[in-house]
């Protein structure tokens, strides 16, 4: 069954919505930043490389943790530690189901933005791997996760996971079985995943400075991958339309060529763009308009305009969401409500909260918290690339 499973993950394409953006409200003051055509250098010294070049062999060595090592997701820097927010009491509407990984519990969670009180019980459904379910082989990379998101493949649902302590994995929703997973080792601190229309696994990971694209579609313990290296990676995303993968790192916007065989994957640059600002964070779509991309940094939430090579803060509600060490942000695909998560004062890291902030027209502005809850990022329940 776990057999079939993979088959059918590997080699499908998966279904791009087709959105109308309703109409749109008074947009403020755009802070258009115009990028250069190509900026720098590469960040690191390496090649973009295949399974079989020395920079991404099929079995890589991995450099040795001290003892009782625990990563640390993203520590803020100490000149923002007065951004910290402090978000108001829960309420306000909001509707659709979000997604996060939990830090604290150690488990992914699915909750009701519906839901304004929302507790450990109220959550749809949870998740994490262990001996009993099958990961026992990966089940040390796991702990901390950072970043979950949903896809669908020939309309069967998968979540995927990236864990800061190592963990990349991509599961059947909702039961849970394993597809594939990798541990990355607990220096290369995980922090973004993504699944390709082929069943093959991207993710970025940030200490470690690098873009990978894992054969995922060799099965579910393979551990053959490309890697193009970019500091400080923290976002992967891909795109249907211009079929590139784009890769989000502490200064630039990347968009990577993905080649070679779904067995055998490549990785080589097709552009760059210098950010905004310092410390990229988030990188996600921007539903309703194909030409835009979701990106955050230390300081700021902005709209990559593709076509332009551009950035700009003139979005809707950008007068509430363009906010400093946002995490995670996204639109409803449907009603186009902003959800996003930024570190709170009180949380246990400097990188955490335990609370989702909903930005909307006609009034829907809400918070949602789940009391203890370690909470890096949250995003919407949307399967759709774009």
């Amino acid at each position: 069954m776990l057999r079939n499973a993979i088959t059918v993950l590997a080699g499908t394409l998966l279904g791009t919505a087709v959105l109308t953006a309703p109409a749109q409200a008074a947009v403020p003051a755009p802070r258009l930043v115009p990028t250069p055509a190509r900026p720098g250098s590469p960040d690191t010294p390496g090649t973009p490389g295949s399974p079989d070049s020395p920079g991404s062999p099929d079995r890589p060595g991995r450099p040795e943790a001290p003892p009782g090592f625990v990563p640390r997701t993203d520590p803020l820097p100490a000149g923002l530690r007065t951004s910290l927010a402090t978000p108001a009491r829960p309420g306000g509407k909001a509707s659709g189901l979000v997604i996060g990984g939990d830090q604290g519990a150690h488990r992914v969670v699915v909750l009701n933005a519906r839901t304004r009180a929302w507790t450990a019980g109220s959550a749809k459904w949870s998740w994490a791997p262990g001996v009993a379910n099958g990961f026992g082989d990966v089940v040390a990379g796991w702990g901390l996760p950072s970043d979950v998101r949903v896809r669908t493949a020939r309309g069967k649902r998968y979540v995927l996971a990236a864990d800061s302590k190592g963990f990349l994995g991509a599961v059947a929703y909702p039961s849970g079985k394993r597809l594939w997973a990798t541990d990355t080792g607990v220096l290369s601190n995980p922090h973004a995943v993504e699944l390709l229309p082929n069943g093959n696994v991207a993710a970025a990971a940030s200490t470690a400075g690098w873009i990978r694209v894992y054969a995922a579609s060799r099965g579910p313990h393979s551990d053959v991958y490309a890697e193009y290296r970019l500091r400080g990676g923290h976002g992967v995303l891909w795109d249907p339309r211009r079929k590139v993968l784009w890769a989000l790192g502490d200064d630039h916007l990347v968009s990577l060529k993905v080649g070679g065989t779904a067995a055998r994957p490549t990785l080589s640059e097709r552009g760059r763009v210098a950010l905004p600002s310092h410390g990229g964070h988030d990188l996600a779509p921007v539903y309703g308009n194909r030409d835009r991309l979701w990106v955050t940094t230390n300081h700021g939430v902005y709209h990559y305009k593709k076509s332009a090579r551009s950035f700009t803060t003139g979005y809707r509600h950008a007068g509430n969401v363009d906010l400093p060490i946002v995490k995670a942000v996204g639109d409803h695909p449907g009603t186009r409500q902003i959800v996003l998560t930024r570190p709170s004062a009180g949380c246990a890291t400097t990188w955490c909260t335990d609370t989702a902030e909903f930005f909307g027209g006609g009034g829907r502005v809400a918070v949602r918290t789940l009391k203890g809850a370690q909470f890096y990022k949250v995003r919407w329940f949307a399967p759709a690339y774009q």
